[in-house]
């Protein structure tokens, strides 16, 4: 199955290490800035940061920004988390905050992770699915709406490749290329044709070809196939969707016609991505000028638009009202909403198109939240 997420696999990693990738010891360091509040940045305080700070430890592997709640592997394969505790959302079986990394269990075969509103998911290296936090609208895939604090496997099955989490929904895709979803239903943000929550998984259509899946924290989804064709689905009231319309789906609907689609990042009320060409594109919601097109944030967008005119991006991540993105050079880049700092640029103004965030060149993954703050994961040697 190809890797169209942006993200680096524990086996890839160690693929590109073990090829001569790295020039020296390679340390995996996690930073954090923006809202500080419930702990979600990791820093042992409720601190607002405008510029990255690192959280302690270089072995961190993989991110991912929720909502108020955080989630990471590292690189041997142990499970972190921290952050707003109240419903089981940390997984650490009790509902109590923490403002800094905490260890999941004592397992060592995390492989991929994803945190959403209240709730995450995370795949093993045996196939098999867990999510814990809250269930009411059957987002835990564990045909029940009970909040759980630790984690549960969803069924039996062990060909789960990598699962998304949004706002009250998730997706996921099986190693045979089959795409699944569950949880509320409504605006058709299941693709499976129909508006009525599902509290196990349901397979979307019949494909074997889905590639890569983002379940937003608003009501859509969007998904790549391994043709490199782009689908939407869901609720499109700013054009989130990218059909040149605000028409609400509740099936899969392409894109356009292309099949250049690399990597694709939904949440909130916009969609972004990029091309196998390395040119970003954002679409939706432009409030606070979070697409980064420079256009006036009263003008919403409804279909695909080109963020600038380069061609070195690599991995794009949308949050609530801002976006990041990292450039094949390492450089890290923000834009939109940024009045807790989640820019990460030292100040808390707004801006409609990419600004560079420091001037590392060894950023490897970034992770935008729904709620003001951002994560991401510096590659670096000794």
């Amino acid at each position: 199955m190809p890797n169209f997420s942006g993200k680096w696999t524990l086996t890839e990693q160690a693929q590109g290490t073990a090829a001569g990738t790295w020039t020296g010891l390679p340390l995996y360091e996690l930073y954090a800035w923006g809202d500080g509040d419930d702990g979600r940045l990791g820093l042992n305080d409720t601190i607002n940061r405008s510029s990255p700070v690192q959280v302690g430890g270089t072995t961190w592997a993989l991110v991912s920004a929720g909502s108020y709640n955080n989630a990471a592997t590292k690189t041997d394969g142990t499970l972190w988390t921290w952050g707003r505790g109240g419903v089981g959302q940390l997984g650490l079986n009790d509902t109590i905050y923490r403002s800094s990394p905490v260890q999941v269990g004592a397992l060592t075969t995390w492989s991929q992770v994803s945190a959403g509103t209240d709730f995450a998911g995370a795949v093993k290296t045996d196939g098999t699915l867990w999510m814990w936090g809250r269930g009411n609208q059957g987002q835990l895939g564990h045909n029940n709406t009970i909040d759980v604090s630790s984690p549960v496997q969803v069924g039996a099955l062990t060909t789960w490749y990598e699962v998304s989490t949004g706002g009250q929904h998730t997706a996921a895709i099986k190693t045979d290329g089959t795409l699944w979803a569950w949880g509320e239903a409504g605006e058709g943000r299941l693709g499976n044709n129909s508006t009525v929550d599902k509290s196990s998984p349901i397979q979307v259509g019949a494909l074997t070809n889905w590639a890569q899946v983002s379940a937003s924290s608003g009501s859509h989804t969007a998904a790549i196939k391994t043709d490199g064709t782009l689908w939407t689905w869901g609720f499109n009231t700013s054009g989130q969707l990218g059909q040149n319309n605000t028409v609400v789906t509740s099936s899969p609907v392409q894109v356009g016609a292309l099949t250049t689609w690399a990597q694709v990042s939904a949440r909130g009320n916009w969609t972004a991505a990029i091309k196998t060409d390395g040119t970003m594109w954002a679409w939706g919601d432009n409030g606070f000028g979070r697409l980064g097109t420079n256009t006036p944030e009263t003008i919403d967008i409804s279909s695909p638009t080109q963020i600038g005119a380069l061609t070195t991006w690599a991995q794009v991540s949308a949050g609530g009202l801002d976006g990041l993105a990292i450039k094949t050079d390492g450089t890290l880049w923000a834009w939109g909403l940024n009045h807790n700092g989640q820019s990460g640029v030292n100040d808390t103004i707004a801006r409609s198109s990419p600004i560079q965030v420091g001037a590392l060149t060894t950023w490897s993954q970034a992770s935008a939240s729904s709620n003001f703050f951002s994560l991401a994961i510096n590659q670096s040697t000794t």
